[in-house]
């Protein structure tokens, strides 16, 4: 960023004042947010400083725009660089061609052109002024005219910030520097008509509330409580990829509050607001929803190679079965049996609705069904048939459920935690043992198809698969079978089905 970049003295709400105007006091006074800047746009400024004069050749603009400001001015640039042009689509596509590695146009509909050079990832966007019709479920795409109109029509001030290139000017009309240095999330205009344009936009602060830890304007905070229905206009699949990066951000807490206060959560995930009307069973927190956002963060505290989305929907929709199970005995004491089945019901209906791929629900609905299971492992014994099983049950997501399980122990009774945390340590050391000796990660029955067809004389089909699940069902029970034994156990099953005389 060159001497033109805006002081923080400057007036962050007037849109005239040029920064190439500042006095040479203000333009030395640069805060670390610049410098931050500065050293991010020197790493990329070879490409995007190449890619600016060859837009300028071309008697077009160029500026690197929105979240990759705010990041350079975080520390934090990547190498996926945004930036926008008065050039359209077709004109962009000629300035580019010859010159980048590659080019899609998946966006061109949008007046985007993507391109890659140098490891770098760059998308270049016609200058915008779209808006919805208040109606339908896909923004209208206009081109805008200039850099100002662009800036104006972005979701918030620390969005609504650019750096022409080839020279560095910094513009920044609406204080996004300012409200960046006070970690506060507003909005261009009024947030009615930022999010009357777009009412993801609402969603969006709760996500950039998580990933940054920035608190929310007031106003924008009220304005998402009142227009929280117009959620409804946006399609399933928008709402899931922010919530998506909402719950994956570094305070996932912190903007779930957000969504569950200002009743955005009823639109798209209303188990969430439930939870807050039951009350903990064990009475040691305030209520079930306060300790699924512990169990959350607890989850967040076992996770080793960044943000696992399956680990922490899990965490978060856990209990989701409580309000529909709950009873209260004579004794007054409150239960909520099976509520993990519930549970794992409910969120298989929810994330199909929200469009997430089949695997990621599997995992998720799976955990949910598989959290309660160890608890009564420390209340009587478990045979090596029952390890077999929730190992078996778990598969691949044995890592995960240990984590979650340990998550959700969030009592304040220091005898009861640490017994808790002395049973599940047990029993990993158990399933270890067992799996050393076992090789549990594969338990197949002894049997494979091929040697029951031929030691039972019958053709594929179903009594195959008949015979082949009570082998593993003995397998799981008893351990492996020498090939004797299990020729054995299946002639024995065979003749009492009839299948054999």
């Amino acid at each position: 960023m060159s001497e033109a970049a805006a002081s923080p003295t400057a007036d962050r709400r007037d849109p005239t004042v040029d920064r190439r105007d500042l006095d040479a006091a203000d333009r030395r006074d640069l805060t670390a947010a610049q410098r931050n800047a500065v050293a991010e746009l020197l790493r990329v400024s070879p490409v995007a400083d190449e890619l600016g004069r060859r837009f300028a050749r071309a008697g077009h603009e160029l500026h690197l725009v929105g979240g990759s400001v705010r990041d350079a001015l975080l520390g934090r640039l990547g190498d996926d660089l945004d930036f926008c042009t008065d050039a359209h689509p077709d004109q962009t596509l000629r300035i580019v061609r010859g010159w980048a590695e590659s080019i899609w146009e998946t966006g061109r509909e949008f007046g985007t052109i993507g391109v890659q050079r140098d490891g770098l990832r760059l998308e270049i966007t016609t200058f915008r002024a779209e808006a919805y019709d208040q109606v339908s479920r896909n923004p209208i795409v206009e081109y805008g005219t200039d850099l100002a109109e662009d800036l104006r029509r972005r979701d918030f001030t620390i969005n609504a910030m650019a750096v022409s290139l080839p020279d560095h000017v910094f513009t920044d009309p609406h204080g996004g520097l300012a409200d960046l240095a006070a970690t506060v999330i507003r909005t261009p205009g009024t947030p009615r008509e930022s999010f009357g344009d777009d009412p993801l936009r609402m969603l969006r602060a709760a996500r950039f509330a998580a990933q940054l830890r920035f608190d929310v304007h007031p106003d924008v905070r009220a304005a998402m409580t009142r227009m929280a229905a117009d959620l409804d206009r946006i399609t399933a699949e928008r709402i899931r990829d922010e919530f998506t990066k909402l719950l994956c951000g570094a305070d996932p807490v912190t903007g779930v509050r957000l969504l569950v206060d200002t009743g955005l959560a009823e639109r798209f995930l209303p188990e969430l607001t439930g939870l807050k009307l039951e009350i903990d069973e064990h009475a040691q927190h305030k209520d079930v929803y306060e300790h699924t956002l512990t169990v959350v963060r607890n989850a967040m505290g076992y996770e080793t190679d960044g943000p696992d989305f399956v680990l922490r929907m899990a965490a978060l929709m856990h209990d989701v079965g409580k309000p529909a199970t709950k009873a209260v005995g004579s004794d007054g004491r409150v239960s909520f049996h099976h509520h993990e089945v519930v549970g794992a019901r409910l969120t298989k209906a929810r994330m199909k609705a929200m469009r997430y791929p089949k695997d990621v629900t599997s995992q998720v609905t799976r955990l949910v069904g598989l959290h309660l299971r160890f608890y009564g492992y420390g209340r009587g014994e478990w045979t090596d048939s029952a390890v077999r099983r929730y190992v078996t049950d778990a598969d691949d997501l044995l890592p995960r459920l240990h984590k979650l399980t340990r998550s959700d122990c969030t009592t304040r009774n220091r005898r009861k935690a640490a017994q808790l945390a002395a049973d599940y340590d047990a029993l990993e050391e158990r399933i270890a043992r067992i799996a050393a000796e076992e090789d549990l990660a594969r338990v197949r029955p002894d049997l494979d198809g091929n040697a029951i067809m031929e030691l039972l004389g019958v053709p594929p089909g179903p009594v195959v698969g008949r015979a082949w699940k009570h082998l593993k069902e003995l397998r799981l029970e008893r351990g492996p079978l020498d090939r004797d034994e299990a020729e054995a156990e299946l002639l024995r099953w065979a003749r009492a089905e009839g299948i054999v005389s």
